[in-house]
């Protein structure tokens, strides 16, 4: 029993190390074996890690999944797992063997037959080089000689490991830096970030010192030389790609890139607004031709692609343009307003460093003018501008401003404060007038010059004054004018309610008014009848009147002759009573006499029937010094005196020569009548 055991045991030995003898060996599908040989009778490598030509060491060929017989007298299979690289992301690749690089190579060239680095015999044979790799790999899995390569991944590093301290520092210096430059994922600029790539080559012959960007090569995919996008570093180092930043940038894509031959910056893209233009100044290219014309003494105009500012502006867009390569000046196209007051700008920005213009007037006032100016720039003339003033801010702050504070410094001195005040418009159109012509020296376009209301400087506190007195005297104009126009209010509105209160009597005039023509009618149709009836009257009347006339004929001249008769009495019976009165008057000797006597007649009657004392009970007193006079005496002094004297006489007084006849002719009958009774002589 003992020996059936031990037989078993010394088979199953025997089996075994038959099995160890011959190199049994299993290789899973997800391994592969890197088979070191340990004696070879070609012997050993000198410099070399791979063994080309069955030499000992690492043989390039790997041993894939399955099995495998090599027998540890002569080999020593190492198994590692196959190398996966995720989905969206990059591995780079270490060559442990090669050709050495040349001085002015960084990464190894890629050889295509390698067929991306599992192949190492076609790798060493065609020439591959040791050290970092132009080449990386993409996504998915791999079965690499991880004797020959290192692939570098994000999580980590595939290697055999040999024991070479230096190896493995070099390969973690690899790893951080690839890191720190995010080179384990593609370039990915995204189109809603307007973002572009800026390239900057590690690889490749140096830059000369003329220039400061690398020209572009290869971007034309009809190129033989075609890098895609920096994606093919050997065809770029064919192309004529230098080292350093390149003129070329990449836009909105995905681009797998090996981030140690170049590195990726990423800058705004250029975005010219609506309402603006950009004016490029390109830093790098060939000299062109002057396009400005012999009349433009500010500098050179070149083409698209040269050096210097380009004649034709960018249009408002999105552009994936270097700014290390050129700058883009904006310039606006719509209308750029500039004001001249503290703590105030225009969208633009341009007038920050403005401030109100300092005025002496003509009567010696110190005021402040604010004022704002609106110009335009034609986009054609955009270029213009910026070769001669850099851009629009130096263009405001060295020209337009002093230019502009002394034109109306220049215009204060010729008015007085009120006529500044009052001449506003006066002043602003004719400033634009002149101005205009300025504007266009410099390529402008002047559109309108707005002027403010002076103001007081810190100087002068009597303009406030004057403010004030126009103001108040505006206010009273105003005033007069409100009353002017209540009063007419007030007039309207009585026609208002006189119009209104007609409206309310409408029925009554109006019945007033059928009234009126029915009266008017009714007057009109008697006034008829009346003229009627009296042409019948007068008919009647001119038939009894020429027979009333024959008769009143005869009668008149009998009422006429009756009447003279009894004027004539009349007059004779008055002329008589005169010449009696005359007599009487002659009789007493004067007609003051006369008077005396009648008043002293009516005088005594008085006293007579009025039963008055002659001496008066009470003494009024007329005179002075003691001597008194009573009514009677008064009155008898004033008939004595000579004031009556004025009757005598007829001084003045004419009569008529009707009456003068009728006088004479009385007289004369009144002396015939005494004649004829007189007795004659011979009777006495």
């Amino acid at each position: 029993m003992i020996s059936i055991i031990v037989g078993c045991g010394v088979g199953i030995v025997a089996v075994i190390l038959f099995f160890w003898l011959v190199g049994f060996k299993i290789i899973p599908n997800d391994r592969v074996g890197i088979v070191e040989k340990w004696w070879s009778p070609k012997g050993s490598l000198k410099e070399q890690i791979i063994a080309l030509n069955g030499e000992a060491g690492y043989q390039p060929d790997l041993l894939r999944g399955g099995i495998h017989f090599k027998s540890p007298l002569l080999y020593k299979v190492h198994t590692v797992p196959l190398v996966t690289v995720p989905q969206g992301k990059i591995a780079y690749v270490f060559a442990r063997d090669g050709e050495s690089l040349e001085a002015t190579q960084t990464l190894g060239r890629i050889v295509k037959e390698s067929n991306n680095f599992q192949n190492v015999r076609a790798f060493l044979q065609n020439k591959g080089q040791k050290g970092p790799q132009q080449g990386i790999i993409r996504e998915g899995t791999y079965a690499f000689n991880l004797a020959q390569f290192v692939i570098i991944t994000e999580d980590k590093t595939h290697c055999l490991k040999i024991g070479n301290r230096a190896e493995q520092d070099t390969l973690m210096q690899m790893s951080e830096l690839i890191k720190n430059r995010n080179g384990f994922r593609p370039v990915v600029i995204q189109g809603e970030k307007d973002e572009i790539g800026i390239v900057t080559v590690h690889d490749g012959p140096s830059l000369g010192s003329g220039n400061i960007i690398c020209p572009t090569v290869g971007d034309v995919a009809t190129d033989p030389h075609y890098h895609n996008n920096f994606q093919d570093i050997d065809a770029f180092l064919k192309a004529g790609g230098y080292r350093g930043r390149q003129y070329q940038v990449l836009a909105d894509g995905t681009y797998f890139i090996n981030r140690l031959f170049a590195t990726i910056e990423y800058i705004p893209k250029v975005i010219i607004e609506v309402g603006f233009v950009g004016v490029v100044v390109s830093y790098t290219g060939a000299k062109g031709e002057d396009s400005s014309g012999n009349d433009y003494k500010h500098g050179e105009l070149v083409g698209k692609g040269y050096r210097g500012v380009w004649n034709e502006p960018l249009m408002p867009g999105k552009y994936a343009f270097n700014t290390y390569a050129g700058s883009i000046v904006k310039v606006p196209t719509t209308n750029v307003i500039l004001k001249w007051i503290s703590n105030q700008t225009g969208n633009h920005k341009y007038d920050e460093n403005l401030k109100e213009v300092s005025l002496i007037t003509k009567d010696a006032f110190e005021p402040t003018l604010p004022l704002s100016v609106v110009f335009h720039i034609d986009y054609r003339k955009a270029p213009y501008v910026i070769q001669r003033f850099g851009n629009v801010k130096m263009l405001v702050d060295q020209t337009l401003d002093p230019m502009i504070s002394a034109y109306f410094k220049n215009i204060g001195q010729t008015k007085t404060l009120i006529e500044l005040l009052q001449q506003r418009n006066e002043i602003q159109s004719q400033s634009a007038m002149e101005m205009r012509e300025r504007f266009e020296h410099y390529n402008l376009e002047l559109e309108e010059v707005l002027i403010g209301t002076p103001g007081s400087s810190t100087s002068d506190s009597n303009i406030e004054t004057i403010l004030t007195q126009l103001r108040s005297r505006q206010i009273a104009k105003e005033q007069l004018e409100t009353y002017e126009t209540q009063q007419k209010a007030a007039e309207k509105e009585k026609e208002l309610r006189e119009a209104e209160a007609v409206a309310k009597q409408q029925t009554t005039l109006t019945e007033s008014d059928i009234n009126i023509r029915i009266q008017e009618n009714q007057g009109k149709a008697e006034l008829m009848k009346a003229k009627q009836d009296a042409e019948k009257i007068q008919r009647l009347a001119e038939a009894d009147s020429y027979k009333i006339k024959k008769q009143s004929e005869g009668e008149a001249f009998r009422i006429k002759v009756t009447a003279e008769a009894e004027a004539d009495k009349e007059a004779r019976v008055g002329i008589s009573k005169a010449i009696a009165a005359r007599e009487q008057v002659n009789a007493y000797g004067g007609p003051q006499y006369k008077v005396i006597s009648d008043v002293m007649s009516e005088f005594s009657k008085a006293v007579k029937e009025g039963k008055i004392d002659i001496v008066p009970k009470t003494v009024i007193q007329a005179g002075g010094e003691g001597q008194g006079v009573n009514a009677f005496e008064s009155l008898i002094m004033l008939l004595m005196s000579e004031k009556l004297t004025a009757l005598n006489g007829n001084e003045g007084h004419e009569e008529s020569e009707e009456v003068e006849r009728i006088k004479e002719q009385i007289l004369a009958e009144i002396k015939n009548t005494q004649l004829e009774a007189a007795p004659t002589k011979s009777q006495i």
